[in-house]
C-alpha cells in the first residue's frame, strides 16, 4: 500500500522555524518529522510514500534524494502548489493510484504510536471509503494536582483523556476522488462532510500516544518525550 503525506502548508504557528524549512523538516532530535512518520509506517510494510509539497518544496525535495531511509523505501515528492488546501493536494495525485486502491494518508507533523495494521484490518472490516484515527485532543496546560491549596504534583501532558478529535493516519479508498473536485478546498469541510452524509466515514478509536506539533512548545515536549 502507499501512504500520502501532506506536507504544503506554511506552518505559520512554528514560524520560529518554519521561516526558514517546511514544517515537515523540522527536527526531533536532529531527526525531521516527517522521517519518524515515514519510519513508522514503515515498520508496518509501507515502502511506497508520495509527499504532497508545496511551501518551500524543493527542500524536501532535496532531502530525500540525497537521504535513503531504507533501502527498498519509494519517495516521491510531488509540488501540489503553494496555496493549495489539502483537499485539492489530494486530487491531484489521482494519477498515482489504481481505481478501487486503498492508501493511508496522513499530516505531515504529527506521529503517533498507532498500530497501523489495526487500522487497516478496522478500514477493511466496515467497507466504507474512508476511516480516520480519532485521538485524545492535545492538552494545552500542565496538570496540577492540589490538597489543601498545596501543589503536590504539576504534570505537562501531551494529551488530555477526554473527547475525540481528528489525529489523521487516514485509510481511504480509491473511490475518495468522487468527492474530490479540482475547486481549491479542504479536505476536512466540504468533501468529509458529504462522505459522512453519505454514510462512508468511520473512527478508527485510538486511546494511546498522539501528538501534533503544531507550536514551538509542541516541539520542546516532543524533544522530550522522543526517545
Amino acid at each position: 500500500m502507499k501512504l500520502v503525506i501532506l506536507a504544503g502548508g506554511k506552518g505559520t504557528r512554528l514560524s520560529e522555524y518554519t521561516k526558514t524549512i517546511p514544517k515537515p523538516m523540522v527536527t526531533i532530535k536532529k531527526k525531521p518529522i516527517i522521517r519518524y512518520i515515514i519510519e513508522h509506517f514503515y515498520k508496518y510494510g509501507v515502502k511506497e510514500v508520495i509527499i504532497a509539497s508545496g511551501y518551500k518544496h524543493k527542500i524536501i525535495q532535496k532531502y530525500f534524494k540525497k537521504t535513503e531511509i531504507f533501502k527498498d523505501l519509494n519517495v516521491k515528492v510531488v509540488n501540489t502548489g503553494l496555496n493549495t488546501l489539502t483537499g485539492l493536494r489530494i486530487k491531484k495525485l489521482k494519477k498515482f493510484f489504481s481505481k478501487e486502491e486503498n492508501f493511508f494518508l496522513t499530516y505531515g507533523d504529527g506521529i503517533s504510536n498507532i498500530d497501523i495494521d489495526k487500522l487497516y484490518k478496522f478500514h477493511l472490516k466496515h467497507k466504507k471509503i474512508a476511516t480516520l484515527t480519532a485521538v485524545h485532543p492535545p492538552a494545552r496546560f500542565g496538570e496540577l494536582k492540589i490538597k489543601k491549596s498545596k501543589v503536590i504534583k504539576f504534570e505537562e501532558k501531551p494529551q488530555l483523556i477526554k473527547g475525540w478529535i481528528n489525529g489523521g493516519f487516514f485509510v481511504f479508498n480509491f473511490k475518495i476522488f468522487k468527492f474530490l473536485t479540482n475547486k481549491n478546498v479542504m479536505l476536512e469541510r466540504d468533501p468529509i462532510q458529504k462522505i459522512i452524509k453519505n454514510n462512508n466515514f468511520m473512527a478508527y478509536q485510538h486511546k494511546d500516544f498522539w501528538m501534533c506539533m503544531d507550536t514551538a512548545r509542541d516541539r520542546a515536549l516532543l524533544e522530550k518525550i522522543i526517545t
